[in-house]
């Protein structure tokens, strides 16, 4: 019973990265643009709903509505403005420059929030559970869970069931010949990073809500999202949630066993994972 215990809690956990990860797949597989700065945007968004829910005094999930829009906004001007300009055929430009934002964002953070660990309160929901057969679960770890399936969901019907999905898939397959039929790829482009901050804006809610974060927890998270999206298959949005519930499982395992393997447990199985599949579970073909 307590290892039937320890796997749920682990696939819950699952989605927690899935949604860490959903964002850096979905720019990954349209524009071939790894995000370094991917884990402090996710921190940066769970500040701003903090702001939101003080000032505003709002619940968290309210506040995310609000906060949505805004990471919408700030990232299709990011890349519009500043990612488009280091796209090519060298993938130097981009790592560097997302490097460089990942410094201005935990800098400016540091400065406006210190360094003190904050935390977004839920409530009762923190402590809330419910009986899944022989398993009790935290109702928050549920939330997250469901909120990961609705969000590849969803991503999956706008790839592939709506205009500005078949202009994503038309511009990631050949962004030249894709202009000539009067798509604007930096537009396509830009519309595709504002849409991965308001799954960055989702991620953030539950990073904030179920544990502390600082300026600097960014680069961790980021470890986690490339790892799932890795172990998924580059670009594969159900791969994501499948490496999110590898790590997670893999985590929880290991913390069963030893309290202090819990963190290299998910390593090592993103190891195995790589060594057994290179190219990951459900690699989509890359040119």
């Amino acid at each position: 019973m307590i290892w039937i215990d320890t796997i749920v809690q682990g696939v819950l956990l699952g989605g927690l990265y899935a949604l860490f990860a959903a964002g850096l797949s979905l720019v990954f597989g349209i524009m071939r643009l790894v995000n370094l700065a991917h884990g402090d945007l996710i921190v940066m968004g769970a500040y701003l709903i903090l702001v939101i829910v003080s000032v505003l005094g709002l619940d968290p999930f309210v506040a995310a509505l609000f906060a949505a829009p805004v990471m919408f906004v700030f990232g299709w001007v990011l890349q519009k403005a500043v990612l488009n300009r280091t796209l090519g055929e060298d993938i130097l430009p981009p790592l560097l420059v997302t490097f460089g934002l990942s410094v201005v964002i935990q800098n400016s953070l540091l400065e406006g929030f210190s360094a003190d660990s904050q935390r977004i309160s839920m409530g009762a929901l923190e402590t809330a559970s419910v009986d899944i057969g022989p398993v009790t679960v935290g109702l928050l770890p549920l939330l997250t869970f469901a909120s990961a399936i609705v969000v590849i969901v969803g991503l999956n019907q706008i790839f592939y069931r709506t205009a500005i999905g078949r202009a994503f898939r038309a511009t990631s397959d050949d962004p030249v010949t894709a202009s000539l039929m009067g798509i604007r790829p930096d537009r396509v482009f830009a519309t595709a990073m504002g849409l991965a901050l308001v799954v960055v804006t989702i991620a953030a809610l539950y990073l904030g809500t179920r544990s502390n974060f600082d300026p600097y927890v960014g680069p961790a998270r980021l470890i986690y999202a490339f790892e799932a999206v890795i172990i998924g298959g580059l670009g594969s949005l159900w791969g994501t949630l499948a490496g999110g519930i590898i790590i997670g499982v893999a985590q929880t395992v290991g913390a069963a066993i030893n309290p202090e393997w819990q963190i290299l447990a998910g390593h090592v199985a993103f190891l195995i994972v790589l060594l057994i599949r290179p190219r990951g579970l459900f690699p989509r073909a890359v040119d």
